[in-house]
């Protein structure tokens, strides 16, 4: 219930780049007020309908609203509602400030979007169908988006690059982030004898090994690991060619994976070799890439430009994500905002006890996607400090 409540809408509008395409469904009212059945709130005149916040709430509780009570669902949907106000109230800025996209523009970022996810035209449509979408509606919400983004690009341009003596001092206290680690860079090809629903999706055990052997031998013959996984591995990490990140030797034990295979990541195998095709407990079939290799702890220092670009950047960043958030709370006191749903709870309390979970419904407005992710540059929530942007460097 906490992660629901605490997922910032505001995060997914303000990332263009990570325009999501995949949460855009709608929701239908659910009881529990005048509000809950038609307007949840108003922004300078602009409604902000109860079927957004259930849409929103939906798309962040990832099919598990039904599991809320009736007391949880009436915080969730005032978390969600406050939210999407901060959206439309810098939405309503970014347009009085001529920022608004043209449509050329939303073309060009929804077909790129497309081309991320690797999405035919018949992918594409079945999508809208089955999150009972229009095409008019995910514009709308790229519009916002863009919107959005441009209005904090602008107000974080105003953001001066920190001083020597500033990076220095985050060095000095932060010198415990800045470790390379022993361990090992992976790559994985994963096949799934389940069927997963995946677009090259091998359904059962004698085609899932048959699928696995023709994958190594095209890696054998010299097949980018990449550009085959991308084409055909079952799961989520093959947008990244397959990348899995990196990890310490006492990681890979924790997750699972057999003695023995560790013991040739971090010993016979060198950078670029491949494994031959392994099973391993959970059924699926993988073929991991080692991709980066350190047998020895390093500690890094301000003579390494990585580190010294990391803690830059950081800095830069929590500065930009302070501006953000000092430029929604003047928005937001210049803004006439009537939010109909507290107003209602308030006047009812009883109410929140004959709350109905939020459940999808075709024809309502969707809201713009909260499954998108937010760029630092781009978020209008501050840091806690600019450790929570800068990253170690590798």
């Amino acid at each position: 219930m906490s992660r629901v409540i605490k997922t910032a809408v505001l995060a997914a509008v303000a990332a263009l780049a990570a325009l999501s395409f995949s949460a855009c469904g709608a929701t239908g009212s659910s009881g529990g007020g005048a509000a809950t059945e038609n307007v949840a709130a108003t922004v300078n005149g602009k409604e902000i309908r109860m079927s957004e916040v259930d849409t929103t709430l939906n798309q962040q509780a990832r099919g598990q609203q039904s599991q809320l009570s009736p007391l949880e669902l009436a915080a969730a949907r005032l978390q969600v509602l406050d939210e999407l106000i901060k959206q439309e109230v810098l939405f309503q800025r970014a347009e009085k400030e001529g920022l608004l996209p043209k449509d050329e523009e939303i073309t060009q970022a929804i077909e790129e979007q497309k081309q991320r996810n690797g999405l035919t035209l018949e992918q594409y449509q079945k999508m809208l169908k089955d999150n009972n979408q229009t095409e008019q509606q995910l514009r709308d919400i790229a519009r916002k988006q863009i919107a959005v983004k441009r209005l904090l690009d602008r107000v974080g341009s105003k953001v001066t690059t920190p001083s020597e003596k500033e990076v220095e001092d985050f060095y000095n206290n932060n010198k415990q982030r800045y470790v390379n680690a022993r361990g090992v860079g992976l790559a994985a090809i994963v096949v799934d004898p389940n069927d997963n629903g995946a677009t090259d999706d091998a359904k059962g055990e004698a085609e899932a090994k048959q699928k696995i052997d023709i994958i190594y031998q095209r890696l054998k013959s010299g097949a980018d690991f990449a550009t085959v996984a991308r084409e055909r591995s079952e799961d989520q990490t093959n947008l990244r060619g397959g990348d899995l990140g990196f990890f310490t030797e006492e990681r890979l034990k924790q997750m699972g994976l057999p003695q023995d295979l560790v013991s040739q990541f971090f010993g016979p195998m060198q950078t670029g070799d491949v494994t031959s095709p392994l099973r391993l407990n959970s059924g699926q079939w993988f073929i991991f890439k080692l991709t980066d290799k350190r047998l020895q702890t390093e500690n890094l220092t301000l003579d390494n430009p990585d580190v010294r670009k990391d803690i830059t950047d950081g800095l830069v960043n929590q500065r930009k994500q302070i501006l953000n958030a000092a430029l929604l709370e003047v928005a937001l006191n210049e803004a006439k905002i009537e939010n109909k749903l507290a107003s209602d709870i308030v006047s009812s309390p009883d109410r929140m006890s004959g709350l109905r979970p939020a459940a999808p419904s075709p024809g309502a407005s969707p809201a713009a996607s909260p499954a998108a992710a937010a760029s630092p540059q781009a978020t209008a929530s501050p840091a806690a400090s600019p450790a929570a942007t800068a990253s170690p460097a590798k």
